[in-house]
């Protein structure tokens, strides 16, 4: 892509590169580190699901009963392999009887690891079967109906009850929404399990559970069926239990998972040790599973300034690039994000948004950008709303992004109705239409306001790389540079479930999915 606003390619390899070092150092931190979650993850991938009689699920039991006596180091596929080689039992059914007292997995007579392999493999293998015939059948949704060109217009629901999140997302697909986004209820992201089965009860959003995702998946595919066009499905994998999701979603055909590196350090206060392990799990699963990600940089703008802290986005943008490149995750399924969120009141900031998001174009060329519409700024009044979301709109279609979250007039107001969606919808679609080929047509005045801010952003953000290269990650965050919040190495949630790798584990998922959807 030739830049229009003559972006210097030597900083932008330079920025990239630092990015790229500055992932590699966790990245040996990651490597020989687990979790109890990323452990859950490979439970639930071996087919290991349901509850006890106390609602607890069996992936917690499992996970639990080996961190209890302190092998979880070992890994659940060293220790349910061994079991299943000397029981000749399915993982759910030496999960039952872990959960009923009848076995103590460190107590089972040890078989050399060929033994283990050879009992879980093929379980494994079946899994990432059934993953890899759920990419075949969005390929096949595809190549029958084709898929839509340009912006992919993205609206929410939550409703807290997933049978009538499915009646206001069938409306929305209807209406010309491309992608469902189910929002999760406040404070699932701070649960260290896995909710079961269908739930109505949510609070500004509804339960991330398997269920809940098939329920939906088949809904979508039904009304995508009648409409002739595929309706993507998207969730939040994030949190506490970010790799559970990222399985539960390539189980059941989810097709966008909002999953950043940084996320829930920054705004849910989760131990970045934690994050940062489960992050590269998660984004290994969604990688093989064809799940485009969405990072969640633009929330940097809720708590920052959009016009000084612009090049802390761009930064982060490169840092979330190379994580995911780093779980074999590639460009073309790395939404990565930002927002229409400058002070309307600031002269001249259409002009400094359209810098901020043809810059992400022309720096990440292979990415389907995610922008977020103006949120922080909106007042109430419903007029000037649909105005600073038509601005938005006109970015969006300017500057080639792919996942358009679209803005709604009455945010700030209430959760939109139904009526402001259409609203919403068809302003959106107006400017796309109208405007389709406008940003072929354009070239930015050279020495302009618009290439001289996007090159002051991507001179400050490889100058900030440059310094997270030198002091780390770790320290970074430590520091507050991201969102101006600071976070402890050793402080906030889910530190205690982080463990070091012992000599005799392995992870079957990570050797089978490595290298992205097959």
């Amino acid at each position: 892509m030739e830049s229009k606003l003559h972006l210097n390619q030597e900083l932008i390899d330079k920025a990239r590169a630092s990015a790229s070092r500055a992932a590699d150092d966790v990245q040996g931190f990651i490597d020989v580190h687990t979790t109890v979650t990323v452990e859950r993850a490979v439970c639930r991938l071996l087919g290991i699901d349901g509850v006890n009689d106390v609602e607890v699920p069996l992936p917690n039991v499992v996970v639990d009963h080996l961190m209890d006596k302190k092998v979880l180091s070992g890994g659940v596929a060293f220790y349910i392999g061994n079991a299943m080689a000397e029981y000749g039992l399915t993982p759910q059914e030496v999960a039952e009887k872990v959960n009923s007292g009848e076995i103590d997995l460190t107590k089972v007579p040890v078989h050399s690891i060929d033994e283990i392999r050879g009992a879980i493999m093929p379980v494994a293998e079946a899994t990432a079967e059934r993953i890899r015939g759920n990419v075949a059948q969005r390929n096949a949704y595809f190549e029958e109906y084709g898929d839509k060109e340009g912006p992919l217009l993205y609206l929410i629901v939550a409703t807290g009850n997933i049978y009538e999140d499915i009646t206001q997302a069938k409306a929305a697909a209807k209406q010309g929404a491309d992608v469902i986004a189910v929002i999760r209820t406040t404070g699932q992201s701070l649960l260290d399990y896995v909710p079961y089965g269908a739930t109505t009860e949510g609070f500004g959003g509804t339960y991330a559970t398997q269920e809940n995702f098939r329920l939906m998946r088949a809904a979508l595919d039904e009304v995508g069926e009648e409409q002739h066009r595929y309706i993507r499905l998207c969730n939040y994998c994030s949190g506490l239990c970010m790799p559970e999701i990222a399985a539960m979603g390539a189980l059941e055909r989810l097709d966008v998972m909002l999953n950043d590196a940084l996320y829930g350090i920054l705004f849910r206060d989760i131990n970045m040790q934690r994050t940062l392990v489960d992050q590269y799990f998660s984004r290994i699963i969604n990688a093989y599973a064809g799940v485009i990600i969405n990072t969640g940089e633009d929330n940097y703008l809720t708590t920052d300034d959009a016009v000084e802290a612009a090049h802390t986005v761009l930064a982060s943008q490169f840092l979330n690039e190379q994580f995911a490149l780093k779980a074999g995750l590639p460009e073309e399924q790395q939404g990565l994000g930002h927002a229409f969120e400058m002070d309307p009141n600031v002269e001249n900031a259409f002009l400094l948004e359209l810098a901020q998001a043809q810059m992400a174009r022309e720096i990440f060329p292979k990415a389907p950008l995610k922008y977020m519409p103006p949120t922080k700024f909106m007042t109430g009044n419903i007029f000037r709303g649909h105005v600073q979301d038509a601005l938005f709109n006109i970015v969006t279609c300017l500057t080639d992004q792919r996942i358009h979250l679209l803005g709604m007039l009455t945010e700030a107001i209430h959760t939109p109705f139904m009526s402001d969606r259409a609203l919403s919808i068809e302003n959106a679609q107006y400017i796309f239409r109208t405007m389709k080929d406008l940003g072929s047509e354009i070239e930015f005045k050279k020495g302009g306001i618009i290439e001289s801010r996007a090159n002051e952003v991507l001179q400050k953000a490889a100058d900030l790389l440059e310094e997270i290269e030198k002091i780390g990650v770790f320290a970074t965050l430590e520091r507050g540079i991201f969102a101006d919040i600071k976070r402890p190495k050793d402080g906030g949630k889910g530190l205690d479930g982080v463990v070091e790798k012992g000599d005799v584990y392995f992870n079957p998922f990570i050797e089978i999915m490595k290298g992205g959807s097959k």
